[in-house]
């Protein structure tokens, strides 16, 4: 079959660009710099920049510090379940007996 091709497909031409001058430290430098200000700046775009950029690196922060988060919040959960526990424990001691007593007085006695 490649005896009877009367059409000749040419083959794609390749692009070859080579930079002459081009410094790759001083272009990720630039990167850099530019990412900084984009973090550093006042506003919803900033703000935007440094939650992806949080996200994106991961928290490498002080670890010491975010120990000392986690623990105080665990404890605000703690004493938010304590109190909410006192308050159940109250109200079943000081409205149970009347409820208990308005049912049975209410309910149809046998006798």
């Amino acid at each position: 079959m490649a005896l009877l091709r009367f059409f000749k497909v040419p083959k794609h031409q390749r692009y070859e660009y080579k930079p002459r001058y081009w410094d790759q430290q001083k272009e990720e430098l630039q990167e850099r710099m530019d990412r900084v200000k984009r973090i550093q700046g006042d506003g919803a775009d900033a703000m935007k920049a440094r939650i992806s950029s949080g996200l994106k690196r991961g928290y490498r922060g002080d670890q010491r510090l975010r120990k000392q988060r986690a623990m105080r919040s665990n404890m605000l959960l703690i004493g938010v379940i304590a109190v909410l526990v006192l308050l159940s424990y109250m109200a079943l001691t000081i409205y149970l007996p009347g409820i208990v007593e308005s049912i049975e007085s209410s309910g149809v006695s046998t006798d």
